[in-house]
């Protein structure tokens, strides 16, 4: 039986005037079905990227160009545009950062969560509405039939992008992907709304994959994290096992400046430099500028990403290939 998602070797490129530019190079994770990702990097790590890329919502000069995207055994990136309309916002529900940009200001909650229905199911009025009302419950909104009437703007962040989750629910998907849900909204409601997207996809069965710069959510929400890096994975496997033990030096550097890794009053810990743009993306290991043990290799020979031990955790670093005594796969 073949995995919910099965991204291979992805590469994304955009074609501009000084040349082709990678975005998006080899990475490769599995999704199953009810299961939990995080795709956790700074910005330009190349996350959101990604996850349009896996409904195919790259934008020109952007293309896939190259890899796999397999979704319940179908290869996602072959598809024609008609054929693709099926699955975005039916089979693979989508989840934006900012609820407004989503949602129409001129239309009703009603209209635009019946429009959603009517593009993707033959039901009549009274079905879809029906069907509206039970997903605004799901996300626990309270006089439904009254939101229904009601217009974005008269709702708060937290309440738009509840009703963005129920939008996302109406057509039954399979897999959820959340790119920066809570990044609008306050700490208190971000809380909420993580916590409501967790009992979601438990309750329905749904895969997820959150992308994120915040180890700290992810650390609450994902069975497994992708750490990705100038547009490669560069350590990935259980969430657990990452929090707890990162190999990759820049996956301990994301950890060690939470907060809540710090002693009372402590000075917050950053990692040196900067995201390297796509037009000056180190030769080797992207990272080895801002890293703290890098080698002479680090800077001539890209690390490959290996298996680490038997739970599937990998990690891309010639150091620690060193000192775990890995090998490349003949």
């Amino acid at each position: 039986m073949p995995s919910l998602l099965e991204v291979k070797d992805l590469e994304v490129k955009f074609a501009l005037r000084m040349g082709e530019l990678t975005a998006i190079d080899g990475v490769s994770f599995c999704l199953e079905k009810g299961e939990r990702l995080g795709l956790v990097g700074e910005s330009g790590a190349g996350k959101s990227v990604t996850g349009f890329a896996v409904i195919n919502l790259i934008s020109r000069p952007g293309y896939i160009s190259g890899g796999q995207i397999l979704f319940e055994g179908v290869d996602l990136a072959g598809l024609s545009a008609e054929q693709m309309r099926d699955v975005r916002g039916n089979r693979i529900s989508m989840i934006f950062q900012d609820p407004m940009m989503t949602l129409n200001p001129v239309l009703t909650i009603g209209t635009q969560m019946m429009e959603t229905l009517h593009a993707h199911r033959s039901i009549s009025r009274k079905e879809a509405k029906a069907i509206a009302l039970e997903k605004l419950k799901k996300v626990q909104i309270s006089s439904p039939e009254k939101r229904l009437r009601q217009y974005p703007h008269e709702f708060s962040g937290g309440m738009r992008q509840r009703i963005v989750i129920a939008i996302a629910l109406l057509t039954d998907p399979a897999m959820i992907i959340a790119d920066e849900p809570t990044t609008a909204l306050d700490v208190t409601i971000q809380a909420e709304i993580m916590d409501l997207l967790l009992s979601l996809c438990r309750a329905e069965g749904m895969g997820l994959i959150l992308i994120t710069h915040d180890l700290g959510v992810v650390s609450q929400v994902t069975e497994k994290i992708a750490v990705m890096y100038a547009g490669r994975v560069v350590e990935s496997g259980p969430t657990d096992r990452i929090t707890q033990d990162p190999k990759h030096p820049y996956t301990q550097g994301l950890i060690k400046a939470l907060p809540g890794s710090l002693q009372p009053r402590s000075r917050l810990n950053q990692i040196p430099g900067m995201m390297p743009t796509l037009i000056d993306i180190p030769k080797g290991c992207s990272f080895h500028p801002r890293c703290t043990i890098r080698e002479e290799i680090c800077s001539q020979v890209a690390p490959l990403l290996l298996r680490l031990d038997e739970q599937d955790r990998m990690a891309a670093c010639h150091v620690v290939s060193r000192i775990e005594g890995l090998r490349p796969k003949s």
